[in-house]
């Protein structure tokens, strides 16, 4: 069954998918990632395939779902659990590796999907579960992950999400913004470029999340002590810690490193001075 062409919003929602999912794969794999979609393509039967099925809250039957050989997602998942130290890799671990990439990726289809639509659209729990039929809204997405190229996926939208992006309700059409995006085939890449001038691009859906508050932390250090030390401690008990007093002390948002700096005394109080952005790799290592 071949596609339809795809409407605007459409394709403006996979342009801004498959930028998201080149920003999951660099950030757990630190690796050049490009993702190209193309409409019209949809993916053989493939009885190794990995099928997820997302829907979102906004409505029962606004649903999407992903297709990953097996190839693909394993290939993925290795290399994210490589990048994270580990030197051996089992299936399992690579499968639901993949399945937490896609869950990312999937959080940010649900952000531009409320971008497109101009309200808070969030994803309800998925599952593993193929369509009863090829939705008539579907693409081919091919990933190249380095030098390697992957076998590609299949992502379909459900008629009521299509829809629902292409008509949103009256009450939020007026406030939608849909962003005109690059055709069908272009390249998404994310160049890791840390200019952030008034004047570079941002997706709509991303002015959703600016104003969400997350956690700061500052990480002096670790350390792990058998249960019969902790129970020694008292007040005066000295712990000691893995760093040294010349080393620059962890900044930490939503429990993930973030970046490394020195700390400083501002007006009575403590502060940190940023020395050093964490790199990809320091970031997953953290969430290990």
């Amino acid at each position: 069954m071949s596609a339809q062409p795809l409407e605007a919003p459409v394709r403006a929602l996979l342009d801004q998918w498959t930028a998201s999912l080149v920003q999951v794969l660099e950030a757990m794999t630190d690796q050049k990632a490009e993702v190209r979609w193309e409409s019209g393509i949809t993916l053989a039967a493939d009885p190794e395939a990995l099928w997820w099925e997302q829907p979102f809250q906004i409505s029962r039957e606004a649903i999407a779902w992903v297709a990953a050989p097996q190839a693909t997602w394993e290939h993925a998942g290795s290399v994210t659990l490589k990048a994270a130290g580990l030197d051996t890799v089992e299936i399992a671990e690579a499968r639901n590796t993949w399945l937490e990439i896609l869950g990312q990726s999937l959080g940010a289809m649900a952000r531009s999907i409320g971008g497109l639509v101009g309200q808070e659209v969030t994803c309800d729990p998925g599952a593993e579960r193929a369509p009863a039929r090829p939705p008539e809204n579907g693409a081919a997405v091919a990933i190249r992950l380095g030098e390697t190229a992957l076998t590609p996926l299949w992502v379909g939208l459900s008629p009521a999400l299509a829809s629902l992006v292409c008509n949103p309700p009256a009450s939020t059409a007026a406030s939608a913004e849909i962003e005109a995006r690059p055709s069908a085939g272009a390249v998404a890449r994310h160049d890791n470029d840390d200019d952030d001038s008034a004047g570079a691009a941002r997706p709509p859906a991303m002015d959703l999340i600016l104003d969400v508050e997350l956690p700061v932390s500052i990480s002096f250090g670790k350390t792990e002590l058998p249960m019969r030390d902790v129970l020694k401690l008292t007040t005066g008990s000295i712990v000691e810690l893995n760093r040294g007093v010349n080393d620059p002390v962890e900044v930490l948002v939503n429990h993930t490193l973030i970046a490394r700096g020195e700390v400083v005394v501002v007006e009575g109080n403590y502060g940190v001075r940023i020395q050093q952005i964490a790199s990809r790799l320091d970031r997953m290592r953290s969430l290990r």
